[in-house]
């Protein structure tokens, strides 16, 4: 039986255990590509338990073999083929770079779409688990996160790609119309639309790089060995490499000392102030469209989208500064 009827036999039984083998990795015949790794010994999958947490629309298994190897089956619509191909062959450069992350391994289509194949991490969710650290682990992790970043940031943008000040404009006011379109305000969020347009001078000479896409703690493991690692890269892009940080927002409101370090890590403790006012752009305009997006999930989304911004609000003095209040500086471990 080949490589994708087996595939599809798994995707057919229990998400949890059967005794008969479902899946062979020994040699990839399906069509697409060998992983990036090369080809791998054959394994027999003997479970399949589905993974029911985060934002992907990807449907992902934790997976194992009879020596009881672990894996990640991420799998999705054949229409996004394309995407997740270019996914998959940019996780590969990333993984060159040696970020701690679930590597890649092969890459394929069967009769449910798109799949690719990665190494498992056994270990805990970071932002779940942050606060039964100490001070300085947590401040730690946090730096650690900003050099890893640093890494991620090292693989170029295409060379044809679109200027980022024509790009981000366009961007930002299709956000401010989204705000300005949808039925619930934030308390002062006009301070978002007025920072944004009295800064748009910044992103003029902006370089692009590859992006993660969604870089914060809510997205990092602590695995068992004590190191963190980096999940959920399906939505990666090009873009201003500080951009990157629009998400720390939700690293600041699990730990500060996190968020803090996590800026210090990436900038080797000599951070920029350029860089402090176009986060504050990059923050207010992500914030202005985070209202929008909650609302067909619910009142309790929407709740925390308006928590956030007060709190946004709160750290930017209603963006009247550009460093926000959980900064802590720079701060040296003992």
């Amino acid at each position: 039986m080949e490589l994708k009827d087996k595939l599809q036999n798994l995707s057919k039984h229990s998400e949890h255990r059967r005794t008969s083998p479902l899946s062979c990795l020994a040699v990839f015949l399906c069509r697409g590509q060998l992983g990036q790794a090369g080809s791998i010994p054959q394994h027999e999958f003997i479970t399949k338990q589905l993974i029911d947490k985060g934002w992907s629309e990807d449907r992902k298994y934790c997976v194992t073999d009879e020596q009881g190897n672990k894996f990640l089956l991420r799998v999705s619509p054949i229409e996004q083929y394309d995407r997740k191909k270019s996914e998959y062959e940019l996780m590969g450069q990333v993984a060159a770079l040696g970020v701690p992350m679930c590597r890649p391994l092969e890459f394929g289509t069967f009769d449910e779409g798109v799949y690719s194949i990665q190494t498992w991490i056994d270990g805990i969710d970071a932002e779940e688990n942050i606060h039964n650290l100490t001070d300085q682990e947590q401040y730690s992790y946090g730096f650690e996160a900003g050099k890893i970043l640093k890494e991620i940031h090292k693989i170029p943008a295409p060379k044809e790609i679109e200027d980022w000040e024509i790009y981000f404009n366009r961007k930002a006011d299709h956000k401010i119309k989204m705000y300005e379109e949808c039925p619930v305000k934030y308390e002062n969020g006009q301070a978002f639309i007025d920072y944004i347009n009295a800064h748009r001078y910044l992103l003029s000479g902006r370089p692009r790089t590859y992006q993660h896409g969604d870089y914060h703690i809510g997205n990092m493991m602590i695995g068992n060995d004590k190191r963190l690692y980096i999940i959920d890269f399906d939505r990666n892009n090009f873009g201003d490499p500080w951009e990157e940080f629009n998400r720390i927002v939700w690293c600041a409101q699990a730990t500060p000392l996190f968020a803090t370090g996590m800026v210090n890590g990436y900038f080797s403790n000599d951070v920029p102030i350029p860089f402090w006012e176009l986060l504050a752009l990059y923050i207010s305009s992500n914030t202005l469209s985070s209202v929008p997006w909650a609302i067909p999930f619910g009142q309790s989304q929407i709740q925390v989208m308006i928590n956030q911004a007060k709190d946004v609000l709160s750290w930017y003095e209603n963006m009247t500064k550009s460093i926000p209040t959980w900064y802590k500086g720079v701060i040296i471990n003992k």
